[in-house]
């Protein structure tokens, strides 16, 4: 591979066969760096209590650790890992972004429940900010609705507890590192497979 290949256009309009030859001579190296891109991005929740018991790296672990010791397979526990990983950037969408991040890399159902588990958490508090704690019933009788109340349940609602006995990162990065190995889930699959 030439490292130094580079696309030549000014506008997509006007791009070549070389162009996107060199372009995708590049997505490779650098997909296969996602899984440390996002363990990065995790830790930017270290320290960061935004008013809860524990921060938001250790709700974030607790939750996985909680999954992974209530049996549930290995796609389902990063998702747990990840599924406030939005926090940082997005203040007001948190679940969104989450959602879209690991969609490429989850089943639909996982999917689902990453991107409407605020909506299912805040059965647990809106009540007290003014909200509507039963905002989720507008879902009742989506097939993924139970899954969703489920994981908030037993995992996410639960997972702030200074005194439990929490995995460390380190314990759940390989599951990371398989996760964003190679998508299940995008138009880009061709490319991924081809790297």
């Amino acid at each position: 591979m030439d490292n130094d290949a580079q696309a030549t256009f000014r506008s997509m309009d006007e791009g070549t066969q070389a162009d996107w030859q060199a372009i995708g001579q590049h997505f490779g190296p650098f997909a296969n760096g996602l899984a440390d891109r996002v363990l990065t991005h995790l830790r930017l929740l270290d320290g960061d209590y935004g008013g809860f018991p524990i921060d938001r790296l250790q709700h974030s672990l607790q939750t996985a650790t909680r999954a992974h010791r209530g049996g549930e397979d290995e796609p389902y526990v990063a998702m747990a890992l990840l599924h406030d990983i939005g926090d940082t950037l997005g203040s007001y969408n948190h679940p969104d972004i989450a959602a879209a991040m690991l969609k490429p890399f989850v089943d639909a159902r996982l999917h689902w429940m990453c991107e409407h588990h605020g909506i299912f958490q805040g059965y647990y508090f809106f009540h007290y900010l003014g909200l509507d704690r039963d905002m989720r019933e507008h879902f009742r009788g989506h097939e993924y609705y139970d899954d969703t109340a489920r994981f908030c349940e037993l995992y996410d609602q639960s997972a702030f507890d200074a005194s439990y006995d929490t995995a460390p990162l380190d314990f759940f990065e390989p599951m990371v590192r398989r996760l964003f190995a190679r998508p299940v889930n995008s138009i880009y699959m061709a490319v991924a497979e081809s790297g």
